[in-house]
């Protein structure tokens, strides 16, 4: 594979551009012009380390089934569908014959129609029949209203179709619960909005028969979690009206779609995962930013090149999607692209952010753009990695992997949605991830996309949920929720009092209203919202409380849709960050401070069990971290030069959750050539590696772990001035003060854990092997992002110190089989 690294893009381009030949004229032509300028600079072959062509696939034909409604046909047949791909057909069979399914077919398959034909077609034969389709976001439940809001007009308005999400207004709400054969609506307003108040949906609930979820493949991690037990509430609901419900779900291709809805639904789901669909021609390329300073490993940065890239398809007139990793990458992007491109005056701007935070009018307004051609290019989070409908795009840039394969394909996949060639380039930044991926293309293209785990029995996750079903229907004592047996919870919400005991039953006793404390998505439920008090005060955005310390502290500067803003004052009490208007050359980036406290170990065993006597062991188990944003930088745009720095003091976060960490014992320490400053520089590096292939052997996101190194304390739970961790400026100084038996922590990034701490600890020994191969395999010679991390905020012996602490180790492991992860 890294043999072939040099000559294979130049050759595949060639390949590539004599098949131009036979190709309409048009952006298929643009698209190669793109990728030979690409070409024609990378004289290395090191910038293009893949250029894959994927041909255009015919479409697979089937008859609708027989049972098709009449009029249902009709309808369809005026929006020119009169046959289905192979896959929808087999999918409304298997609806029609009452199973739980789940559709697994890539972007732009028709999932839609598999589910819709079905649920419509009782909805005829049976006017009282009911649905109810959950959405991951509003913009999608909007997206869906439009297609069903075509067919019921074609049907003379035989059903009704509503969405019922947090901007439907109150005294439409009624109707909605009357009127409503099919509610579309999201997980959010389905645990706070409807099964708290079921008894004002009672007509929805004695005729409910059809569920469907909708990019099934997003609810993994946490928000999974969560979902799953809103779905135990929602069947458990449903029974007491007197139904069972039949579950419809469609998914993005992920390795394990049938075993993530049977566990969400917790009931037999029949997986259909054959593609009819036609697809355009697609180039996917992986680019690789030139190295500017080989010693170090430091390449040109990858949202500049980003830029860069965007902006040879925007000059061509080809529509395209910018993808971001973060909401501060977005606007760097937004800011660069539309500098780039400056509309003459009074004309609209034809480059445009989309992210949360921005208004729902403004979102649909820049959908409706795209869709209309108005809009050229827009830069994104993986707000619109779903299934947006956003037309046919040109082409799509990835800045940054981001972090999973099935998320990558998604994102390509955004691009030639409907015709035409498209192209897609994933643009690496300097991170260990990125580099792997774009170094081995053929573990990206070669490998299934990535498992989609949930915990839905995290206590913390399930305490909320048993707190939101006693509110809505007692709690019976031979109920179970999943697993776990409720009697023992119940007793201690009780004692908390939250429940009261009436016979045999658990009734809600205290004041509050508990689905509106517990948020689906994040650790808190409470949102900052942005005032604009340059003028009339007005808002403009909003931001979740985590976010809030980070984005919106005291000082910082703002970004929203390519205007920066300078946050004036941020008031805890109202949930408000007050900001004005500027125009500064400069953005912020805020410095977090993390402590990690042991309370409890799970497991315990010596780091390599061929090795017992070596001066290392590793764990797993309950953690306390305490977080805090201390202070910010402020960064030159485009340079990316630090022009400055400020303290700060915000309240610090404290999450229980789990961990897995490995201690360095005295021994190791004192066994190590190297100076404080460079074993310590070592480690830091050392875990900045073992994040990245974490993320890989978990397959999960980077975001779901976090990092911390402290002192172990003397025992679980202890807390000592010993045990305060330093922070990596602190550790590296020439007069740093020296950990005495470090730990080094990874976390789940979520309270009570995700159950990524546990499977850590199992394939330990992989996990330290391959991160050795990782920092080993590296070019530079000192440190760099793509290994231990960047050179300069690291001493200068931070790699080797790394690898030698890795040696030592990796002494005394058994040799186990390559590429078995045991997961």
């Amino acid at each position: 594979m890294e043999e072939r690294k040099m000559s294979q893009p130049l050759a595949l381009r060639a390949a590539a551009g004599s098949a131009a030949v036979l190709r309409p004229e048009g952006s298929t032509t643009r698209v190669h012009e793109v990728l030979d300028s690409f070409a024609a600079r990378d004289t290395q072959g090191e910038i293009l380390t893949a250029v894959r062509h994927f041909p255009a696939r015919e479409a697979q034909w089937a008859d609708l089934p027989g049972w098709t409604h009449a009029d249902l046909a009709a309808a369809y047949a005026g929006k020119g569908i009169r046959r289905l791909y192979s896959h929808q057909a087999a999918a409304a069979e298997a609806i029609h014959e009452g199973n739980n399914v789940v559709v697994v077919t890539p972007t732009a398959s028709g999932k839609t129609l598999c589910y819709n034909l079905p649920v419509l077609n009782a909805i005829l034969e049976n006017t009282d029949t009911r649905a109810l389709y959950l959405f991951p976001t509003k913009a999608l439940a909007q997206d869906q209203l439009a297609e069903l809001h075509d067919l019921n007009q074609r049907l003379e308005n035989r059903f009704g179709v509503f969405t019922y999400d947090g901007d439907t207004p109150s005294d439409a709400r009624k109707a909605i619960r009357e009127q409503g054969h099919i509610v579309l609506s999201n997980p959010d307003m389905l645990h706070t909005g409807i099964l708290p108040h079921h008894t004002r949906w009672t007509r929805l609930f004695e005729n409910l028969r059809y569920v469907v979820l909708d990019e099934l493949h997003s609810y993994r991690g946490v928000f999974g979690s969560h979902l799953a037990n809103v779905l135990r509430r929602l069947r458990r609901v449903a029974r007491f009206y007197g139904r069972e419900l039949q579950f419809i779900c469609s998914s993005a291709t992920i390795a394990n779609p049938g075993d993530l809805a049977a566990r969400l639904l917790e009931a037999e789901v029949c997986v259909l995962d054959s593609n009819g669909a036609p697809a355009a021609e697609k180039t996917f390329v992986f680019y690789n930013p030139p190295v500017v300073n080989r010693a170090l490993g430091i390449r040109r940065s990858y949202i500049n090149e980003s830029s860069r890239v965007a902006q040879e398809f925007l000059k061509r007139d080809l529509q395209t999607i910018v993808f971001a990793n973060s909401r501060l990458h977005t606007e760097l992007l937004l800011t660069y692209l539309q500098q780039a491109n400056p509309q003459p005056p009074g004309q609209p701007e034809k480059i445009h952010g989309y992210r949360g935070g921005y208004l729902p009018n403004e979102r649909r307004e820049i959908e409706r753009g795209l869709r209309e051609g108005r809009i050229r290019g827009v830069v994104s989070t993986s707000a619109l990695e779903l299934g947006i409908d956003v037309g046919s795009l040109d082409t799509a840039v990835l800045a940054g992997y981001p972090g999973t394969i099935a998320s990558t394909w998604q994102r390509a996949g955004r691009a030639g949605r409907r015709s035409g060639s498209s192209c897609a380039v994933l643009v690496a930044s300097s991170a260990p991830l990125d580099q792997f991926i774009v170094r081995h293309p053929d573990y990206f293209f070669g490998n299934t996309p990535e498992h989609a785990f949930i915990q839905p029995d995290n206590l913390e996750i399930l305490v909320n949920h048993l707190k939101c079903a006693a509110f809505e229907l007692p709690i019976r004592p031979e109920e179970r929720f999943g697993a776990v047996d409720v009697r023992e919870l119940c007793a201690r919400l009780a004692e908390a009092g939250y429940l009261h005991r009436a016979g045999e039953h658990w009734h809600w006793t205290h004041e509050a209203y508990p689905a509106d404390t517990v948020s689906l998505r994040s650790v808190s439920s409470d949102n900052f919202v942005i005032v604009d008090i340059t003028g009339a005060p007005e808002v403009i955005g909003e931001v979740d409380f985590t976010s809030a310390l980070t984005t919106v502290h005291p000082k910082a500067i703002y970004l929203h849709g390519g205007q920066q803003y300078h946050v004036e004052h941020l008031d805890f009490t109202e949930r408000k960050a007050y900001v004005k208007k500027v125009d500064a050359d400069y953005y912020t980036d805020a410095i977090r401070y993390t402590q990690v406290r042991v309370l409890e170990i799970a497991a315990e065993a010596r780091s390599a069990e061929a090795c017992p006597e070596l001066p290392a062991s590793r764990a797993h188990g309950d953690v306390l971290v305490r977080s805090q944003v201390v202070g910010f930088k402020k960064i030159k745009f485009f340079s990316n030069e630090n022009i400055g720095a400020g303290q700060l003091e915000l309240p610090e976060n404290e999450m229980h959750t789990t961990a897995y960490w490995i201690t360095l014992e005295r021994a190791l320490l004192e066994s190590l050539p190297f100076s404080v400053s460079e074993r310590q520089s070592g480690m830091f590096g050392l875990l900045h590696a073992l994040e990245s292939v974490a993320t890989l052997l978990l397959m999960c996101d980077t975001r779901d772990l976090g990092t911390a190194i402290g002192e172990r304390p003397p025992a679980p739970g202890a807390e000592s001035e010993e045990c305060t961790p330093l922070r990596l400026e602190d550790a590296v100084a020439a007069n740093a003060k020296e950990f005495f038996e470090p730990n080094l922590y990874l976390y789940d990034a979520y309270p009570g854990g995700i159950g990524f701490s546990e499977p850590l600890f199992r394939v330990h020994e992989l996990l330290l092997r391959q991160t050795r191969e990782l920092i080993a395999a590296c070019p530079c010679e000192q440190g760099c992002p793509s290994c231990v991390g960047p050179a300069g905020d690291l001493a200068p012996r931070a790699k080797e110190a790394a690898l030698e602490i890795l040696g030592r180790l990796c002494g005394g492991m058994h040799r186990e089989v390559a590429g078995s992860t045991g997961l």
